[in-house]
């Protein structure tokens, strides 16, 4: 069933939302847009995306008309080396968003990803187009399978549920969730959302990790957050690593 936007945009007043059918990727309108010189929190949602953006040059499966694809223009008072913590926020904000929705809370694995069951439901990208940042998000909802090479690691609110969800809902959940997030990241500074991170994410700190960076891997244990956002794992000779970019996953067993 095709999202109801007139349903969406009356509960939220004075937003510019931006609908599109099918796109190439809302992270692309809603960069042009910034370009182009749109007002903040302006939003962009589409049906179908042919080419969604995941983190580091993956696709994001975009189905028709069964998930949310949305990107957000935020003009906020942040540098670009402030990007790490405002992905923390807006990991925050969907994850609260789909507890509103769903009453479940998910799991939060840094640095973007939300899970639910052990699999991947959801998952944040952020883009610096100065002066604006382009946050996007993709929530599964209603998808009922996966391809193939996605069955094992992603899942979709409806298959943890066994209901139908409302895209409409969790959209004006997930919108004013940003709204209240952000907020807190520019009137609270940075901390306050490493906090609410840490007790969220079950990989914050005391996880067994394996994380691909650089082109290798490494394996130890999260020992927390760094005042910017990072990861830091304790590896298993000793040392300490502070991870800013590459997939974290668990380490295997035995």
């Amino acid at each position: 069933m095709t999202l109801d936007i007139e349903w969406v945009r009356a509960r939220l007043p004075g937003r510019q939302i931006v609908w599109r059918e099918i796109t190439g990727s809302t992270m692309t309108e809603a960069a042009r847009l910034a370009a182009a010189g749109c007002r903040s929190l302006t939003a962009v949602v589409a049906e179908e995306q042919l080419a969604g953006q995941g983190r580091q040059g993956r696709i994001w499966h975009s189905e028709r008309a069964t998930g949310l694809y949305v990107s957000i223009v935020l003009r906020l008072p942040l540098t670009a080396r402030e990007a790490p913590v405002l992905t923390l926020a807006l990991g925050l904000a969907a994850a609260e968003a789909i507890s509103r929705t769903t009453d479940l809370a998910c799991d939060l694995r840094w640095p973007n990803d939300l899970l639910m069951a052990g699999k991947k439901c959801a998952g944040i990208l952020i883009q610096v187009e100065e002066p604006a940042f382009i946050a996007g998000i993709g929530i599964n909802v209603n998808q009922t399978a996966f391809p193939k090479e996605l069955a094992e690691t992603a899942t979709s609110l409806r298959l943890i549920t066994g209901l139908l969800q409302s895209r409409e809902r969790l959209l004006v959940n997930l919108l004013t969730a940003v709204d209240s997030f952000t907020k807190m990241l520019i009137e609270g500074g940075k901390e306050p959302v490493l906090r609410m991170f840490a007790r969220a994410s079950s990989y914050a700190c005391g996880k067994r990790v394996m994380v691909e960076e650089g082109g290798g891997v490494i394996q130890g244990t999260t020992e927390g957050l760094d005042p910017s956002g990072f990861l830091v794992v304790r590896k298993d000779d000793g040392a300490r690593s502070t991870i800013l970019a590459g997939g974290v996953r668990p380490a295997p067993q035995g």
